[in-house]
């Protein structure tokens, strides 16, 4: 009797443990899920904070020249303004205004001004080298005989045709021999706390709609800077300069040389990209860690009258990096 009630003790001892490590791990999976499911939706609703953002900068870039302070000053925007800050009552949110002339023109750069691109942006020589040629044998007319290029693409892997005619999108460039994925979207490097910091790739360097001589100052990147044929030194200066004060008046590039005159510009053309990053704001006023960022390239009709909306949305992606 006594070794039997021990037995059905003992029995009970491990049911009961058991039951308890199955309710521990419901526990667990609700409260992870619960957790999920919260950032989730506050991923959703920074997204379209972030997209609200970009349909307003559009609508202050529309009213820029028509709406003047006392001073004289635009309200809303300023050509040459290379950023704007909204504050809604759901969260906080920065456009970036990046003109298509910060970038570098694929179908018209010279050879030098890519091979120093490709450089800038951590390409080895040989292969700087290799991609120049790919990008210029790529966006030129078909030669008479076969084409190193030509002979790449029709190998078993891979197996595409090469166009020799213009860029109509950058990611084409993914199609080029020596082209990988981190060099043109970018990656991660170690930062001074030892903390993986984002560096970006070509695909912020280049466009279809870039300038070929002439660069925005404001919002080009160091690598571009680099690909002008500017002196690194004066580049890091440059930098600096429009960290604290952006470059909005002519006599402010002048002053820096005339070499920096010659090569760079303020504020761009008709098509720019606007880069919304949002923040949700919490219910004790400080604003949440999940942040979310979306980009449109967006071109202006500036002097047609007659259409009914004054902007027209090239392209559009719902998850960008953003410094």
């Amino acid at each position: 009797m006594r070794r039997n009630r021990g037995s059905a003790l003992l029995a009970v001892l491990w049911l009961s443990a058991a039951l308890s490590a199955i309710a521990f791990s419901i526990a667990a999976t609700v409260r992870a899920e619960t957790e999920r499911t919260a950032l989730h939706a506050e991923g959703v609703r920074a997204y379209f904070l972030a997209a609200g953002a970009v349909d307003r900068a559009m609508l202050y870039i529309q009213w820029g020249p028509e709406h003047l302070t006392p001073e004289g000053k635009p309200r809303f925007f300023r050509h040459g303004m290379p950023r704007m800050h909204f504050s809604f009552p759901s969260g906080e949110a920065d456009v970036e205004v990046i003109s298509e002339t910060a970038k570098v023109d694929l179908n018209r750069a010279t050879p030098e001004t890519l091979f120093r691109l490709l450089s800038a942006v951590g390409a080895p020589a040989d292969n700087a080298r290799e991609l120049t040629a790919a990008i210029v044998e790529w966006r030129s007319a078909a030669p008479q005989g076969p084409a190193p290029l030509d002979q790449f693409s029709l190998s078993p892997t891979p197996s595409f045709r090469s166009r020799h005619a213009s860029f109509q999108e950058i990611e084409e460039l993914l199609q080029l021999r020596g082209m990988t994925t981190e060099l043109f979207y970018g990656g991660y490097e170690h930062g001074a706390d030892d903390r993986l910091v984002p560096h970006g790739g070509l695909r912020d360097c280049v466009s279809v709609y870039g300038s070929a001589d002439r660069f925005e100052v404001n919002t080009s990147r160091p690598a571009v800077l680099l690909a002008a044929g500017l002196p690194a030194e004066t580049v890091a200066g440059i930098v600096a300069l429009r960290q604290s004060v952006p470059f909005l008046e002519q006599p402010q590039l002048d002053a820096l040389g005339p070499m920096v005159a010659e090569r760079l510009r303020i504020g761009g053309e008709s098509i720019f990209s606007l880069r919304a990053t949002a923040r949700l704001r919490l219910q004790d006023g400080r604003l949440s860690d999940t942040t979310r960022s979306v980009e449109a390239l967006v071109k202006r009709h500036e002097n047609e009258k007659h259409v009914d909306v004054p902007y027209h949305v090239l392209r559009w992606y719902d998850n960008v990096w953003a410094q």
